[in-house]
């Protein structure tokens, strides 16, 4: 594990799954254009069950507790190293316990600022720029987000390790904000990029990392599309007079589609070339929520950050 003398001004990035995978995307993205490495697995395992098993060709497989793992960007200017905390889900119980260890350890590692991110769901509109909120444990960080103009939560809550973190940091005395996108409420299930993107650019202003957003964007645009097709259809459909009523029984669900044997070989090659070059496993990522077996290989993706031998 590096030491807290081998890194420059380090600042920390938390995420865990919520709306919109808003979080996740937003470090997932870091850590695939920075080329950031594994640093250490974080270990709660006291915090954490195991509420099911995998059943691979009638054979159980071990059980899996979810992983914790922190990666780490040596800035290559020296202004702030980042360390990205991310987490596969959050403790059923002890979050506050959860976070006060992993403050404890990133204070370890020097660690001098905390941030994490999240969705905030509004009536806006998909085609509509994602604002961005922001609240801060000490005075300094909130006069910060008020000169880049962002909105501040005055009053109110943040559910989750996303605002436990700040309040087990906050009580140790260690500056932490919590930068969330804005994205609409009725799409709250759905990947919501945008969000993901006005999180990434005020936090890239913060940090002064110079971040390339072309995948990213592009990635937006292609969502934005699908959501405006989405709600124009929900518009139509709810703008009719009358609408007939189904009188058939719900039909059987689909089976759960199977990789084609043309999408293995894509994963396969994205795997090959992300793990010549980090900065492709973005594109990977992509490819795996968009056939909807991320789960399914969320270890192997991981096990791309981990730093050769």
């Amino acid at each position: 594990m590096a030491q807290p003398s081998q890194l420059t001004h380090p600042w920390l990035v938390a995420v865990w799954p919520g709306m919109g995978n808003v979080a996740l995307s937003a470090g997932y993205y870091l850590m695939a254009k920075l080329g950031m490495h594994l640093i250490a697995e974080f270990e709660a395992r006291e915090l954490f069950d195991v509420d099911h098993v995998e059943v691979e060709n009638g054979i159980v497989q071990a059980g899996r507790r979810p992983r914790n793992g922190l990666f780490l960007w040596n800035d290559p200017n020296k202004r702030h190293d980042i360390v990205v905390f991310l987490g596969e889900s959050q403790p059923p119980i002890g979050k506050y316990q959860f976070c006060h260890k992993l403050v404890q350890h990133t204070r370890e590692l020097g660690l001098e600022r905390i941030f994490t991110f999240a969705a905030m769901a509004t009536q806006m509109h998909p085609q509509h720029r994602s604002r961005l909120f922001g609240v801060a444990t000490d005075v300094e960080s909130l006069d910060e987000l008020r000169r880049l103009e962002l909105q501040i939560l005055d009053d109110g809550q943040i559910g989750g390790l996303n605002g436990v973190l700040l309040g087990a940091a906050a009580e140790r005395g260690l500056r932490g904000a919590c930068l969330l996108g804005e994205m609409p409420h009725i799409f709250s299930q759905l990947p919501y990029p945008k969000a993901a993107r006005a999180i990434l650019e005020v936090f890239t202003t913060m940090s002064g990392i110079d971040l390339d957003f072309a995948e990213l964007s592009e990635q937006v645009q292609q969502v934005d599309e699908q959501l405006g097709e989405l709600l124009s259809q929900v518009e139509k459909a709810y703008g009719q007079e009358t609408a007939e009523e189904d009188e058939n029984a719900a039909p059987e669900p689909p089976e759960e589609p199977r990789l084609s044997s043309a999408d293995s070989e894509r994963i396969e090659e994205l795997f090959q070339r992300a793990a010549k070059d980090r900065s492709k496993a973005f594109e990977l990522k992509q490819e795996l929520d968009r056939l909807g077996v991320f789960k399914e290989f969320e270890d192997r993706f991981l096990d791309l950050f981990k730093k050769p031998e």
